[in-house]
């Protein structure tokens, strides 16, 4: 299994208020690579963030199913996986691409526990592509950081939850968005983040910086951060590279 783990995939953007497909990102090779290890006439399926969001869910499949071919990424097939299709993995052997949306990181692991996701990964062969709340979702040992109201101050609220395996590191995607970002009267950062990462590696990302996973190795692309024990620190610049894990 080959994995690559995003910020942001692109594939689609804002036209007029409406969500209309478009390129994918291409910052620090990204396309590039995943051109490179992508299968022609691929058969995708979309591991949706929220089960039940139909609108959302039919959305990113419609950008997905014209972006991918737009970005030079062939599909036989295309479909998303949520409560109206939760068949749609069947075996490992019909998926050449598994592509997990973002979205909010506690629904779509609940979703992905009832889909028995970790265990099914345990005979896949193909590529795993993730965006976001699906990156996150990739670790062994996820950071669910607080990210709506009432999260950030809900003492029953599980900041630390069992993801799928695929990796131990832990990502904060959006970072350029969400660095100034306050939730719950905090900042979100230096008031919530850090707080959290004592004891742990959190890797804050930009879109357009991304985690790839093939052959044995982990390496990160573009910029990115280190959040350690309450400080943060940068460890990659745009246009660079950086093998994990971090001594």
């Amino acid at each position: 299994m080959k994995a690559m783990l995003t910020s942001s995939l692109g594939g689609s953007c804002k036209v007029n208020g409406k969500w209309e497909p478009c390129l994918l990102i291409q910052e620090n090779g990204q396309l590039e690579r995943l051109q490179a290890i992508w299968r022609p006439e691929a058969r995708v399926v979309i591991i949706s963030a929220d089960p039940a969001d139909d609108a959302r869910n039919d959305s990113v499949l419609a950008c997905l199913r014209e972006a991918l071919p737009m970005s030079g990424l062939s599909i036989s097939s295309i479909e998303s996986c949520d409560d109206r299709n939760p068949a749609a993995l069947r075996k490992t052997a019909n998926v050449d691409v598994l592509l997990l949306a973002g979205g909010h990181v506690p629904t779509q692991n609940r979703f992905m526990k009832r889909l028995g996701l970790r265990e099914w990964l345990s005979g896949y062969q193909g590529l795993v592509v993730a965006m976001s709340a699906g990156s996150m979702n990739c670790a062994d040992v996820v950071y669910a950081g607080p990210e709506l109201d009432g999260e950030a101050t809900d003492p029953l609220f599980q900041r630390w939850i069992t993801g799928l395996g695929i990796t131990e590191v832990n990502i904060f995607p959006h970072y350029q968005s969400l660095k100034d970002d306050w939730l719950d009267g905090m900042r979100l950062i230096e008031d919530i983040t850090f707080a959290d990462s004592m004891g742990h590696d959190i890797i804050a990302i930009n879109d357009g910086s991304y985690i790839m996973i093939e052959d044995g190795m982990t390496t990160l692309y573009g910029e990115a951060y280190l959040i350690r024990d309450g400080k943060m620190r940068q460890i990659c610049r745009e246009g660079q590279s950086l093998v994990l894990p971090l001594k």
